[in-house]
């Protein structure tokens, strides 16, 4: 009985590891001789259709999206990590992650520098991979640990500009609903725009609105500013008070999603000529309120859920500037 024909141009290095040699490049094959994985390995490679490696950065990405690491991110932080994972993906997805070396996230960030902020999210998403690969026991090391960030330029930096009194009042008077009602969140909860969208009927009392931050996970009750009362009054019917409903929706009642709500405002700040004031910027003014109607550090972060105080006094300090320079002001005349 005559057996199969031997495989040609297989090469073992050392026991357990083979790979096979096609137009003088070697592709190692991850399963054991003698099954159909191998074989079926085997000729895909002699014919030109290498599959991915077990390690690939595909099958990394895979095995993260169903561990704790990625089930405990909030949802803001699975957004902004998602758009990494797709890069990585479509780039690299079929490239062994094991082979990966530090200069390799170094060129990704360097090809991406025309966008400095993804460009420094490409180490920090890929470190966090490296470590799970780490648990996986596929490779001891995380070249990614310790990347240098790219720093923004100068004309790149776009300070959060505080609403002024003439563009908030342009606003309240000539706004359509909905940015209208998205304008009175953001300034009457002091919140980050993300978690606008997490305000929900069933939070608001009539008087006040409750919250779980996403970025934070802290828990707050919002007493609400009368003009949020007043925006909020014609959708507040006792039926809806006791559903789930999303405060926030378009015009076919969907829940607004972050980043449909930020075109929306965008349009808005267009039709109004208010390009310079941003989203964020209204957390920014909501601070400098509480500041003018003299509220301490302690106050303040009480309201906005900020952990560091510091942030509240760089929020506030505008506000009390203003305020020490008008009464200096009436002294000096």
């Amino acid at each position: 009985m005559v057996g199969p024909a031997p495989k040609r141009f297989l090469w073992s290095p050392s026991p357990g590891i083979h790979y096979v040699r096609r137009k003088g490049k070697y592709a190692r094959i991850h399963a054991q001789p003698g099954t159909e994985e191998f074989d079926r390995i085997y000729w895909s490679i002699l014919n030109g259709k290498a599959p991915a490696p077990r390690t690939s950065w595909a099958a990394l990405v895979a095995s993260y999206r169903t561990s704790d690491r990625w089930l405990a991110l909030r949802t803001r932080t699975r957004a902004d990590y998602e758009l990494v994972l797709e890069y990585i993906t479509g780039k690299n997805g079929d490239k062994d992650m094991t082979r990966a070396k530090r200069s390799d996230i170094l060129a990704a960030m360097d090809a991406n520098r025309h966008r400095v902020r993804f460009a420094n999210a490409i180490p920090q998403v890929m470190s966090v991979l490296c470590e799970h690969a780490i648990d996986l026991g596929w490779r001891a090391d995380n070249p990614a640990k310790g990347t240098r960030r790219l720093v923004v330029p100068v004309e790149k930096r776009k300070p959060h500009i505080p609403w002024p009194d003439d563009a908030v009042a342009l606003w309240r008077a000539q706004a359509r609903p909905l940015p209208r009602l998205i304008f009175e969140l953001g300034v009457g909860s002091v919140q980050r725009p993300a978690d606008w969208c997490r305000f929900r009927w069933d939070d608001y009392d009539g008087k006040a609105l409750r919250v779980t931050q996403g970025k934070t996970g802290v828990s707050l009750t919002l007493p609400c500013t009368p003009e949020l009362v007043a925006v909020l009054a014609p959708y507040w019917t006792p039926a809806i008070a006791r559903t789930d409903a999303q405060i926030l929706r378009n015009t076919l009642g969907q829940p607004l999603t972050y980043y449909a709500m930020a075109a929306i405002m965008l349009a808005e700040r267009k039709r109004l000529g208010l390009v310079a004031y941003d989203l964020h910027a209204l957390r920014y003014r909501g601070v400098m309120e509480l500041a003018w109607a003299g509220c301490d550090d302690d106050e303040i972060a009480a309201y906005s859920g900020h952990a560091s105080k510091a942030m509240v006094r760089k929020y506030a300090g505008d506000a009390r500037q203003i305020m020490q320079a008008r009464r200096a002001a009436e002294k000096r005349g």
